[in-house]
């Protein structure tokens, strides 16, 4: 194995600090837009399917593309890949911010996506390269910081953005930071082109169909009413033909784009199966969150971000800890920390209600950043303690994936659930309101039934309740799933983080 000379401090901090600006816009982009979608179907005069394309395609595009990066910087070089990734996202967001048709607007959203989807897992493996093993806890932290400030800065900067000034600077103020990060990674990143086997074209089409197909039905599930869709049913059998033919040409063939060897690790499988739950238990009940403190207490984008900064200073604090302590204990405690602070903010996140201030939804938001920042770091750190370095830009990848389509999976099976829970409860809330009801006749003696702004408002207060109920049981779940989870985080070997890994030697 080639000797590694890592960088100088002062070289190791630019690129460090690059790769965090990287990882920030990436995962800023994934939320920030969601506030600006009002006003965006007015100026493009789209309507609501059209405009979900615009989310849907960045989300597609990324889950396409981030397989296939891993394989492109081992062929061609990390360097050379980030620089072009870097400006696909910067241009793409500069036609965004510039759209005046809903087309061209979707189409630059997929090269966005198509930029930005390898730049975290990349990046995550250029900090593992750079810093010994004693310090690769640390730059695990670095790239957790950005992962997980990302999308909590996202809904607030987009609000803000959006209110003073207007959506098109949601894309565009990722130009400064885009030139930022390019110019980073032509300074400070080398290039190092390695000889691979032939392009594995049937692997890289499994794989595609497969991941694309998912975050499709994942993405358009609720807009079509899932399996009552022949468009689901459809996407759905082609899912399952591409696992079937992926895991079949990854079991016997050599050299295959996704390779078995990568899940032979138990640490790195069972470290990606647990980031799966992450991705579904801390981001995915953030827009639930967001939903029920303005759609129902009436907070503003604005003030939500203002109420969210207690997450974002749990998250540093619970960084910051686990940094100084991760090379002393071992990482599975520190899961089940991170973990057990999961569990303890979604428990208290279903005890809100419609009378609910601002300081318990900041406790939780705390507790919750914190174990955010508890997990990420370890979770890297332990996954990838034991794996292969020949194997780090396709294990950075598929554990960056797989998050990715966990909080997917999340977000879609909670707003499922939300849904389904306020129609059931909306119908027996609805039974009640008769005339011959005595609970009613006795909570509201003066009830008019013959007055349709009565009953309009009657209605409207039925659906809070509902909505309210439907969003308690959708953290409830999320409770439990995290908290079944815990028993899981043991299944991985102990390891001292930071001593046994051998210096790696591929390319960066």
């Amino acid at each position: 194995m080639a000797q590694l000379l890592y960088p100088s401090p002062a070289r190791k901090a630019f690129i460090t600090a690059s790769v965090m600006i990287t990882t920030l816009i990436v995962t800023i982009d994934m939320t920030i837009t969601v506030v600006a979608v009002p006003k965006m179907m007015a100026d493009l005069q789209a309507g609501p399917d059209q405009i979900a394309w615009v989310l849907t395609s960045y989300l597609i595009a990324s889950a396409v593309m981030m397989p296939l990066a891993s394989w492109l910087a081992s062929k061609f070089g990390r360097k050379r890949v980030m620089m072009i990734s870097v400006a696909m996202f910067t241009l793409a967001s500069l036609v965004c911010g510039s759209a005046r048709s809903i087309e061209l607007m979707v189409l630059a959203r997929i090269v966005q996506g198509l930029g930005g989807a390898g730049l975290i897992p990349l990046g995550q493996a250029t900090l593992l390269d750079i810093n010994p093993p004693e310090k690769q806890p640390t730059a695990m932290a670095y790239a957790g910081l950005g992962a997980m400030v990302g999308p909590l800065l996202g809904p607030t900067l987009g609000g803000w953005l959006t209110d003073n000034y207007s959506w098109h600077w949601v894309f565009l103020i990722n130009l400064p930071i885009g030139i930022a990060a390019f110019i980073g990674i032509l300074s400070h990143l080398e290039v190092l082109d390695k000889k691979l086997p032939p392009f594995d074209w049937i692997g890289f089409l499994t794989v595609t169909l497969f991941v694309g197909g998912f975050q499709l039905i994942l993405d358009r599930g609720e807009q079509v009413d899932w399996f009552d869709s022949a468009e689901i049913c459809i996407e759905a059998g082609v899912v399952a033909l591409a696992f079937y033919l992926l895991m079949v040409h990854m079991f016997t063939r050599r050299d295959t784009f996704l390779r078995a060897d990568l899940f032979k690790d138990r640490n790195f499988a069972i470290g990606t199966l647990v980031s799966t739950v992450v991705g579904m238990v801390i981001f995915a009940s953030s827009p639930m969150l967001v939903m029920y403190t303005e759609n129902l207490l009436g907070y503003s984008a604005f003030k939500f971000g203002l109420i969210n900064i207690p997450r974002a200073v749990g998250t540093i604090l619970g960084l910051l800890i686990v940094t100084r302590v991760m090379r002393l204990i071992d990482a599975r405690l520190l899961l089940l920390v991170g973990m057990s602070m999961s569990v303890l903010s979604l428990f208290m996140f279903s005890g809100l209600n419609l009378q609910t201030d601002e300081m318990p939804i900041m406790l939780a938001g705390a507790f919750q950043g914190f174990s955010g920042g508890m997990l990420i770091s370890p979770l890297s750190a332990l996954a990838f303690a034991t794996l292969n370095s020949a194997y780090r830009n396709e294990g950075a990848a598929m554990f960056a994936l797989v998050r990715n389509l966990g909080q997917s999976m999340g977000i879609s099976a909670l707003t499922l659930i939300s849904i389904q829970q306020t129609a059931q409860v909306s119908a027996r809330l609805a039974e009640g309101m008769r005339p011959d009801n005595p609970m009613l006749d006795w909570a509201r003696p003066d009830m008019d039934f013959g007055d349709p702004a009565t009953l309009t408002r009657s209605a409207g207060e039925i659906w809070r309740q509902a909505t309210m109920v439907a969003t308690i049981d959708a953290f409830w779940l999320s409770c439990l799933v995290a908290l079944a989870t815990i028993p899981v985080i043991f299944l991985m070997k102990k390891q001292k983080l930071g001593q046994s890994v051998p210096a790696p030697s591929v390319d960066h």
